[in-house]
């Protein structure tokens, strides 16, 4: 890389970290913080945005992703007694696919210097090596069972060398559960008993440590039945 484009990267860097910091205090100052105390004020927080409480509610949980410490998961929820299921998560998966895409682009082009400051460099490096060994299989898992921040993984997912075509469907296939399940007990939708939650808990625990035990197996075993497939019917 050449000091030209060092210095570019440092010039994006603490622009992108400045933006960051801008957003962060502007949610502080409208109290969004504060609200994050109970649900109730995180609902009232929410509907005094009225009439634009839908753009508002999408720029949250927008910027829950970016801002990775603020849980899409409270304010789906919060969401969903407002706006209803359906809307409150249509309006959330946009802004969290969006915002995935967006610190994934964000830690591809700025690189590990832009990784610490938002993740922060203990967190970086707790997880940055079973990502890099199991790139694909582990943020599959992670994202599909609420034991991992998802968010601070989509930016270390930028350090790696997954493509962005491939993070993007499995951002597109894995992050929508958790989000509409949270969705729908905000709107009524569902209502899920403690003992059920523990239940699925251990059951997505399981499932989590034996698909990064055998998971590279289960792969390879998919891709010589397609492969087989594919000659067989080519020969026909």
């Amino acid at each position: 890389m050449s000091a030209t484009e060092t210095k570019h990267k440092k010039i994006w860097l603490a622009v992108t970290v400045l933006l960051l910091a801008g957003g962060a205090w502007g949610l502080y100052a409208s109290g969004f913080f504060a609200a994050c105390t109970s649900p109730q004020t995180l609902q009232d927080y929410i509907a005094r945005r009225a009439p634009y409480a839908q753009l508002w509610f999408f720029l949250l949980q927008l910027l829950s992703v970016v801002l990775a410490p603020i849980p899409s998961n409270i304010t789906a929820v919060a969401g969903g007694v407002i706006f209803g299921m359906w809307p409150a998560f249509l309006l959330t998966w946009g802004a969290v696919f969006s915002g995935s895409l967006l610190v994934f682009f964000l830690a591809r082009m700025l690189g590990r210097g832009f990784a610490d400051q938002v993740v922060g460099r203990r967190l970086s490096e707790k997880y940055q090596t079973v990502i890099r060994s199991k790139t694909g299989i582990f943020l599959t898992l992670a994202f599909l069972f609420p034991y991992f921040p998802d968010d601070m993984l989509c930016i270390l997912a930028g350090l790696t060398d997954i493509s962005l075509r491939r993070f993007a469907l499995i951002v597109l296939l894995t992050r929508p559960w958790g989000l509409l399940v949270a969705c729908a007990l905000g709107g009524s939708s569902l209502s899920i008993p403690l003992w059920a939650l523990a239940l699925l808990g251990a059951v997505g625990l399981t499932v989590f440590v034996l698909g990064m035990k055998y998971g590279d197996r289960a792969q390879q075993w998919v891709l010589r039945r397609l492969e087989r497939y594919k000659t067989e019917h080519g020969r026909s």
